[in-house]
């Protein structure tokens, strides 16, 4: 039996006595085409009556478009794999990026991978814009650069940089769990950074920690700090040191749930007891902490929010112009639970 042929625009044309040109520039979209409603009615009924669907490829190269938003993260694949919080930033993300009918291209980007490399990576796929995640301070300068010609749009803070940014703020976020542990009585008080200091939040992170110290007349002890890198094996290779000290902490704040994941781990070898012998706060509140066993208290990211409102802007930026000015910080809330001592349900 003979495979019956796909309709061409070539039909199309024929069957709307239009050109091909036309039916191409009514198919797809094209802006300020100067085509009477008449005609472009045409050509649509005769692609509904042949079920008649332009090629991608043809769509994007009319266009100028490629339909591809880039979502880098500044990190290694592997600590990619095991971010716990980035699900739900996709999640909001992608809905914002459905209902424009745009793509979502995943990269990772590695802190000693060269950003020029990506950038001309990026440009052979045409992407139409770019959402960094997780900036560094060294990141201002190329993305600068890039976004002379193509859009992007910050999830997280850059200081210095005018591109739009979504996110939380940082330090008070961070002061805000400190105080929490100093309320409970604790002035012996550990960190665990969820990232080395070149990153924004990090090096935001660790102010607030430091801020709400010197508010409480406690003096900074830089033995007190270890650095995690995004994953449950730092956390467990930073608390480890912690325990190595001569006097121990009695509550260490740590800066994102997954590297606490590990953290937790390491105390319970050391025989240690969470609340009892060693409270603990994380960061992010992604959905396992209310899970862990104590539940860990921590600092709730709307990360839903964060990647709809990042997509947002993006759109606003490739539809209308870059915004003149975009940065918005969305609120955050600490979620008691019991890790931290303080009693809290789940």
């Amino acid at each position: 039996m003979m495979k019956r042929r796909s309709p061409t625009a070539e039909d199309v044309a024929r069957l709307a006595g239009v050109s091909r040109t036309t039916v191409s520039l009514v198919l797809n979209g094209v802006p300020d085409a100067r085509i009477s409603p008449e005609t472009r009615q045409r050509v649509l009924e005769a692609a509904a009556r042949l079920n008649y669907r332009p090629h991608a490829g043809a769509r994007h190269l009319v266009r100028g478009r490629s339909e591809v938003i880039a979502f880098v993260m500044r990190q290694t694949p592997d600590q990619v794999f095991v971010d716990a919080f980035l699900p739900e930033v996709l999640r909001g993300l992608s809905d914002v990026l459905r209902e424009a009918n745009l793509h979502l291209l995943l990269f990772p980007l590695a802190p000693d991978h060269a950003p020029e490399e990506t950038t001309r990576l990026l440009q052979e796929r045409r992407v139409d814009g770019m959402i960094l995640s997780g900036p560094r301070f060294e990141d201002r300068e190329w993305l600068e650069h890039w976004a002379q010609e193509t859009p992007v749009v910050l999830l997280g803070h850059l200081a210095g940089s005018s591109l739009p940014s979504v996110d939380v703020d940082n330090l008070q976020a961070a002061a805000m769990a400190t105080r929490h542990l100093l309320r409970l009585g604790h002035r012996r008080i550990g960190l665990i950074t969820n990232a080395p200091l070149s990153y924004t939040a990090s090096y935001e992170r660790w102010l607030g920690y430091r801020q709400a110290l010197e508010e409480a007349g406690i003096p900074y002890d830089e033995t007190l700090v270890a650095f995690g890198a995004f994953t449950p094996v730092s956390g467990a290779a930073a608390m480890e040191r912690l325990l190595q000290l001569p006097e121990l902490p009695t509550a260490v704040f740590v800066a994102s749930d997954v590297v606490a994941f590990g953290a937790l781990q390491v105390i319970r070898r050391h025989g240690l007891r969470v609340p009892q012998d060693l409270a603990l706060v994380g960061f992010d509140d992604v959905p396992l902490s209310a899970y862990l066993d104590p539940p860990l208290t921590t600092v709730h990211l709307p990360a839903e929010d964060l990647g709809r409102e990042a997509g947002r802007l993006l759109l606003q930026w490739i539809q209308e112009g870059r915004p003149s000015t975009a940065t918005i910080r969305l609120a955050t809330r600490l979620i008691i639970r019991q890790s931290c001592g303080a009693g809290g349900g789940t």
